[in-house]
């Protein structure tokens, strides 16, 4: 059971181990793209490849969608970034347990957007886990553990890619161990449990009042979806990629500058002031331009020394 591009290790380490995948259960085609042309999910495109059976059921909840699985008689059932909540009866079926690979140690960052939270939070280290599948949410006992450092240029994207990439490395591990019995389920330490939410469009908007390194680590966490994001002339300005112009703080030249306020223009960056140092901006867009770098958006659009970012009106 998996979804998105996350799951796709996964999947190709079971059929590269010649594992029996009787069937995958994803989430239906969704409309995608400015067209809303719909889009098969990255997981059923390589079943289709491998000719592996596809159910694409809307709730997997729904009664009638049991029998379905109950057919399929899987000894064991492997969730990676499926997308739903699967029900008791499902959890319980297959005789070697459901189990699932998330991207975190937990008990740290439960919920749907780990990779972003810890990026966004500034955590040098994050890892995959794998854990059986229980009712509660990123709950169960743990089976086995891989950490991964987060390097200094990581952002979600290239994050994302390497603990998918462990995650499938991982799922092999765990299923050795539980084929030859070598594995004792760990309960989580309900005390050291942190949740985070999914993500949401106004999570992307920047707050110049925080330091400098809050605002580079929201930008790392928030790339590509949903993107961190100011506003230029009471137009959304896209930021991309930025750093923390060490030691600064927002006095230039003995001058003070309010956070948000453009202190530098060169061609390197657009230097601006937060409560702590300051950010300078390396690629971004302008609503409805095209992504660019700093010095070629100073070249083409008005945008001066002293004026302030934030205001969409």
């Amino acid at each position: 059971m998996g979804t998105p591009d996350f799951a796709i290790p996964s999947l190709m380490a079971l059929i590269e181990d010649s594992y029996d995948v009787v069937a995958v259960i994803t989430q239906p085609d969704r409309p995608k793209g400015r067209h809303g042309v719909l889009t098969p999910p990255p997981v059923k495109l390589l079943a289709l490849q491998h000719n592996i059976p596809v159910f694409q059921p809307l709730k997997i909840k729904n009664r009638d969608f049991f029998p379905v699985v109950e057919r399929l008689n899987p000894d064991i059932i492997v969730v990676v970034a499926y997308g739903q909540i699967i029900s008791k009866e499902i959890l319980d079926l297959p005789p070697k347990r459901c189990i699932n690979i998330h991207a975190s140690l937990l008990p740290k960052y439960r919920g749907s957007a780990p990779i972003n939270w810890a990026l966004i939070n500034g955590e040098k280290v994050t890892g995959v886990t794998s854990m059986i599948v229980t009712e509660g949410l990123d709950s169960g006992p743990i089976l086995l553990k891989k950490e991964i450092p987060i390097a200094d240029h990581d952002d979600a994207r290239s994050l994302h890619d390497k603990l998918s990439e462990a995650g499938g490395r991982l799922l092999l591990e765990t299923m050795s161990g539980i084929k030859s019995g070598t594995l004792t389920p760990i309960p989580q330490d309900e005390s050291e449990a942190t949740y985070f939410p999914m993500l949401k469009k106004s999570d992307g908007l920047i707050d110049w009042t925080k330091d400098a390194s809050e605002i580079r680590n929201r930008i790392k966490g928030l790339m590509p979806w949903p993107g961190a994001y100011t506003y230029l002339h009471g137009e959304m300005l896209k930021i991309f990629k930025a750093e923390v112009t060490s030691g600064q703080w927002p006095v230039v030249s003995g001058q003070f500058f309010s956070p948000g306020t453009v202190v530098e223009l060169n061609d390197n960056g657009i230097v601006v002031a937060a409560r702590k140092d300051c950010i300078m901006i390396n690629e971004l867009q302008m609503e409805g331009k095209r992504r660019m770098t700093a010095a070629e958006f100073i070249r083409g659009h008005k945008i001066e020394k002293g004026m302030v970012l934030g205001s969409n009106v």
